[in-house]
């Protein structure tokens, strides 16, 4: 019987993350479906996130947390996303937002402090990047941050902040002052009782329903110290970029997993009852993209993981493309897997009550070209592309 968030017990931090992974993402798929067809917040998987201590593993152990390696939290995302896609998302994106807190803001009394709450109560983080007109250009603001009275204020209109009415802290972009360019960014912490949020917009979307990603309007309050001491350019080309494109790919090939194993379920009964059906060739495909979907993020991991302590080596030109692209490259070989997997299983996955549908994965796996358009990382990304060498061997 699967165990839910409730009758979980409290265990050591020593287990391996593997295992408290496996548990959390037991109880995210016993809710998946409810999740979607309601569209509503997963509360039970991250009640056992909770539980099994998994908000605050990327925090430096020195502030009380395990000092968990992307690879690692990668592999976490992975398994919740096999269960829930909207929990292995918001998961993901909340693990976005705690590396760039513990990788910027050591220097800072106020952000050790936060980081060692954050691991002692397990606090949910939300990111807000985007707003107003910009939309999903993160590399512009248009509200700065007022300095008033030996406080902070920030008036944000924030198109899109995922699990915000849920989250127990907002980290978001903001003009330095008024003064400053669209492109001079800080990045903010914000607790809950630092802020205020007014529903501006609804979500009622095709997948990804259960990270609620609603619109706000964000009013904060807070001390110049809640402000990471390094600027938002060097923490979204050293973090913000590599850490969300690593995460959400190794969540989005956890849902092509989900689907292939599905298909491979359907398979299964079908050869046991004697006769393999025609969508054996979608059956083979969704396997092999699967292996190269997972052998791109596994490569691109190492490669990360190499240069992780070079701050130069993460800004270079060729790294910074290969980030970017693998966002692009993982996002559409996720969405081709998910589709062999359904034309595999024909009308078995077409159904949503069958016990092999692929529906929902299907439904949550379109999102991810969009999130972030791959069309605009590709425009973006022209100039760069041109001054790039062409490799001379096959493991250059």
């Amino acid at each position: 019987m699967l165990k839910t968030a409730q009758t979980v017990s409290p265990l050591s931090v020593a287990e391996p993350l593997s295992a408290r992974a496996a548990r959390a993402a037991e109880v995210a798929a016993a809710h998946a479906n409810a999740v979607d067809a309601d569209s509503r917040f997963p509360q039970e998987a991250l009640d056992a996130l909770k539980v099994e201590k998994l908000l605050g593993i990327m925090v430096p152990a020195a502030l009380g947390g395990e000092e968990a390696s992307v690879a690692e939290v990668v592999d976490v995302c992975y398994a919740l996303g096999r269960a829930c896609s909207s929990t292995g998302m918001i998961y993901a994106m909340h693990q976005v937002k705690a590396a760039c807190v513990a990788y910027h803001g050591m220097e800072s009394a106020w952000q050790r402090d936060f980081l060692g709450r954050m691991a002692a109560d397990q606090l949910l983080l939300a990111s807000s990047t985007t707003e107003g007109k910009g939309g999903g250009n993160v590399r512009s603001s248009e509200a700065p941050v007022e300095h008033t009275g030996g406080r902070i204020v920030l008036v944000r209109d924030a198109s899109v902040i995922s699990y915000g009415a849920q989250a127990d802290a907002v980290v978001t972009t903001a003009r330095r002052e008024a003064s400053s360019d669209a492109s001079d960014q800080v990045l903010v912490v914000f607790e809950k009782k630092n802020y205020a949020l007014e529903k501006t917009g609804s979500w009622d979307t095709l997948g990804m329903r259960g990270t609620c990603s609603a619109g706000f309007s964000l009013k904060a309050v807070g001390s110049p110290e809640q402000i990471l001491p390094v600027p938002y350019g060097t923490i979204h080309s050293q973090t913000m970029v590599p850490t969300s494109h690593l995460m959400w790919a190794g969540n989005w090939a956890g849902i092509a997993a989900g689907a292939v194993e599905r298909a491979k379920k359907f398979m299964r009964k079908a050869s046991r009852a004697g006769a393999l059906p025609p969508g054996v060739p979608h059956f083979t495909q969704a396997l092999a993209n699967l292996r190269s979907l997972r052998a791109l993020i596994a490569a691109t991991l190492s490669r990360y993981e190499a240069i992780a302590q070079d701050p130069k080596a993460l800004s270079a030109i060729d790294f910074q493309i290969a980030i970017n692209l693998l966002k692009v490259d993982a996002s559409e070989l996720a969405v081709q897997t998910v589709m062999n997997a359904m034309r595999a299983t024909g009308l078995s996955g077409y159904r949503n009550d069958s016990d092999v549908s692929i529906g929902r994965s299907l439904r949550d796996i379109l999102s991810s070209p969009i999130m972030i358009n791959n069309d605009r990382i590709l425009s973006s990304l022209t100039n760069s592309t041109i001054l790039s060498d062409i490799p001379s061997s096959i493991r250059d």
